[in-house]
């Protein structure tokens, strides 16, 4: 059964495709009978890994953010790859290929679509324990990062001041705080 606030699709096309996402083009019809369009951003679902060494600090990563214009300081993310049957499996690759560090335990935290006003992006989120610096990093053509280490009150800190305004780190540090400590 089609609930009534549906949209009805007559067309879709790839409009933009680049490296990491596509912009979709879809002719829709509106409940009311209206025909229009409506465009998207199309990406693959990603991990957000909240990695803990040990010790109980934070993992982090800098990079580089070209829309932004500035170094973002946040949690380690990566897309899932087509073949990746496991997301936890695809969290711990993703961590191990951002920062080097390979973790002990994962758990997962959540999952949420962080903007699906205007794209279909799912975020698998995971929380990294015993995190240890034993692999490589193994960047991407285009990634630019930096990876730090940081007692998780100053990460949470920076977070509640709006230092840290990444929103995958942001929604990782609240979600963990409000229902897993």
């Amino acid at each position: 059964m089609t609930d009534e606030l549906a949209w009805e699709t007559l067309d879709s096309r790839v409009a933009y495709e680049c490296p990491g996402f596509d912009v979709v083009h879809d002719e829709v019809r509106l409940p009311d009978g209206t025909e229009t369009d409506f465009d998207y951003l199309s990406e693959p679902p990603a991990v957000v890994v909240l990695p803990f060494t040990s010790a109980g600090d934070v993992v982090l990563i800098e990079e580089w953010r070209h829309a932004v214009g500035r170094v973002n300081r946040g949690l380690p993310v990566g897309t899932v790859e087509p073949d990746d049957d496991d997301l936890t499996a695809a969290a711990r690759r993703e961590l191990a290929e951002e920062t080097g560090h390979e973790a002990g335990r994962v758990e997962p935290l959540t999952t949420v679509e962080p903007a699906n006003g205007i794209a279909n992006s799912v975020h698998h989120y995971f929380v990294a324990h015993d995190c240890e610096p034993t692999a490589e990093q193994d960047l991407d053509f285009n990634e630019s990062i930096r990876v730090v280490e940081s007692g998780y009150e100053e990460f949470r800190a920076a977070v509640r001041s709006g230092e840290v305004r990444d929103g995958r780190a942001v929604l990782g540090v609240l979600y963990y705080e409000t229902f897993e400590e």
